[in-house]
C-alpha cells in the first residue's frame, strides 16, 4: 500500500475523530487538511525526496507531519524530542539528513543541515526509486542503537486490510516500532488514538475511564508497574477489551497477576523488532508465553536454537551495523526460542544469555522470581566474569522501600533457594541508584 491509498481511506472518515489530545478532538478531515498543508510546505522548501529528521513529541501535528513527509517521498528518521541535543545531532549525522524538522500549529518547522552528502547505498537506493522511507532506531537497552531502514510502501503494505475501528492508547511513542504499528494500525482502520499527557499508571487509568478505551498496547514492565501501584482499583476500566504486550520477555508471575486483576481483558503477546515491524500473532493461551504467527506472508525457521524470519515487511538493512540477513534472505533475530506444538516461546536474547559453569541462564527467568518479592520494584539480571565458573549471576534491584544490603541479600537467598537451582541464584546483589526502566518503558540492560 502506498501513502496515497492510506489517505484515500481518511476521506471516508472525515467527520470521525482520528486523534484526541488534551481532550481536544482532531478529525480525519483535520488530519487530511494538515497533511496537504505540510506537503505544500515540503514542496516549497525543496525538501521532497530528502532525508529528514522528525524530532517531535507524540502529537496530532507530529502524526500529520510524518504522513506528509512520506507522501512527499521523504526518508524520515523519527526521534524522541526528549533525547539530549547531542544525541539528536549524532543521529542526524548518521542518517545524512538534509533537514531537521519539528511540527506545530503553523505546520512544519525545518532547519536545514547543510554539508551532508548522501553516500549510504540504502539511502541512495531509496532516492533513486523516489520512494519514501523510515529510519528507526532500536532501543539500545543492551548496547548501541542500530538504525534500521524501511521502505515506506513495504511498511504500509501490512495495513492493506482494515481492522476494527478501536479506541486505542498509543502507549509506545513514534520512535518505537511498536508505537509506529499502533498509529498505523489504528488510523488505517478508522479508529481513534488517545494521546496521553504522561505514561503514569494514573494517567493511563484516567484516560481509559474517561474515553472508554478498548485497546492498550504496552510493555510487560509497565504492566508490572500498574499492578504494583494498584492505581487501577480507583478507576472504571470495564471498557478495556484487549491488552497486547511485547518488546521484552514477559515474566510469568506478572502475566498471572494481570489476569487475576483483569480477568475479562484479553491479552495477546506481540512479537516485533525495529528490523521486522510488529508481526500478527496469536497467544497460545490467556496465561501462556508462547505465540503463533498469524500471516501466510511470514515464514520462520529455527536454526541452532535461534529464530530466523522472512517477511515482506522486513527492513532493507542497517545504516550502522553489519548485515543481519543470511545468504538466502532470512533475518537473524538473535532471539533464542523453543517451538512447542506449532507455537514459539521466546527464552531471551542469546547475547544476554549467561553461562555459569556450562549451564545456560536466561535473565528473564531469574528476574521473574526476584520480582515476586514484594519490596522489589524492578530487577535486571546480567552476567559478570568469574574466575571459578566463567560467569556469575548479578542482580540489580530497584526497591520500593529502603533496606540494608546485608538484609536484602539474605531475603533474596531465602526466596530463591526453593525456586531456582543453585547456579541460577544471584551471587552478587546491587541496589540500583537510578531507574531500571528507560523512556520506552523497557528494562535497561546496559547499566
Amino acid at each position: 500500500m502506498e501513502c496515497e491509498e492510506l489517505l484515500q481511506r481518511f476521506t471516508r472518515w472525515k467527520e470521525r475523530p482520528a486523534l484526541v489530545c488534551n481532550d481536544e478532538i482532531y478529525t480525519y478531515g483535520w488530519l487530511l487538511q494538515n497533511i496537504h498543508f505540510i506537503g505544500q510546505q515540503v514542496q516549497m522548501k525543496g525538501m521532497a525526496g530528502s532525508i529528514v529528521t522528525l524530532e517531535e513529541p507524540y502529537s496530532p501535528e507530529a502524526v500529520a507531519a510524518l504522513l506528509a513527509l512520506w507522501k512527499m517521498n521523504c526518508i524520515t528518521a523519527v526521534m524522541d524530542a526528549q533525547l539530549p541535543e547531542a544525541k539528536r545531532i549524532e543521529y542526524a549525522v548518521l542518517t545524512q539528513a538534509a533537514f531537521r524538522c519539528s511540527a506545530g500549529r503553523e505546520g512544519l518547522l525545518a532547519l536545514e543541515a547543510p554539508g551532508f552528502t548522501v553516500t549510504h547505498p540504502l539511502l541512495l537506493q531509496l532516492q533513486r526509486e523516489e520512494s519514501g522511507g523510515l529510519i528507526i532506531f532500536s532501543s539500545g537497552s543492551s548496547g548501541a542503537s542500530k538504525a534500521a531502514v524501511h521502505r515506506t510502501s513495504a511498511l504500509l503494505s501490512k495495513y492493506e486490510r482494515e481492522g476494527r475501528a478501536l479506541k486505542t492508547i498509543p502507549f509506545m511513542l513514534l520512535d518505537h516500532i511498536g508505537g509506529m504499528n499502533t498509529m498505523l494500525r489504528t488510523l488505517s482502520s478508522g479508529g481513534t488514538l488517545y494521546i496521553l499527557k504522561d505514561r503514569s499508571p494514573s494517567e493511563v487509568c484516567r484516560t481509559i475511564e474517561q474515553h472508554r478505551i478498548q485497546a492498550l498496547p504496552v510493555s510487560p514492565t509497565f504492566m508490572n508497574l500498574l499492578l504494583m501501584s494498584k492505581t487501577y482499583e480507583a478507576y472504571d476500566l470495564s471498557s478495556l477489551e484487549v491488552v497486547s504486550y511485547g518488546s521484552e520477555v514477559m515474566p510469568p508471575s506478572t502475566l498471572k497477576a494481570w489476569h487475576q486483576a483483569f480477568p475479562g481483558v484479553k491479552t495477546n503477546q506481540a512479537y516485533g523488532m525495529s528490523e521486522l515491524g510488529v508481526l500478527p500473532t496469536r497467544s497460545a493461551g490467556s496465561e501462556g508465553l508462547a505465540f503463533s504467527i498469524q500471516s501466510e506472508q511470514v515464514k520462520y525457521r529455527i536454526v541452532d536454537g535461534l529464530l530466523e524470519v522472512k517477511s515482506p515487511w522486513t527492513m532493507m538493512g542497517y545504516l550502522n551495523a553489519p548485515d543481519p540477513f543470511t545468504t538466502d534472505g532470512w533475518l537473524k533475530t538473535g532471539d533464542e526460542v523453543l517451538e512447542e506444538e506449532g507455537f514459539i516461546r521466546i527464552l531471551g536474547r542469546r547475547s544476554e544469555m549467561i553461562n555459569v559453569g556450562g549451564e545456560k541462564v536466561y535473565p528473564a527467568e531469574v528476574e521473574d522470581v526476584l520480582q515476586q518479592l514484594p519490596f522489589v520494584e524492578a530487577a535486571v539480571v546480567s552476567g559478570e566474569a568469574s574466575g571459578i565458573t566463567g560467569q556469575l549471576i548479578k542482580a540489580t534491584l530497584s526497591l520500593r522501600e529502603e533496606m540494608k544490603l546485608a538484609e536484602l541479600r539474605q531475603k533474596v537467598w531465602e526466596h530463591c533457594r526453593d525456586r531456582l537451582p543453585a547456579y541460577k541464584i544471584p551471587q552478587k546483589i546491587v541496589i540500583a541508584e537510578h531507574s531500571l526502566t528507560g523512556s520506552r518503558m523497557k528494562k535497561l540492560r546496559n547499566l
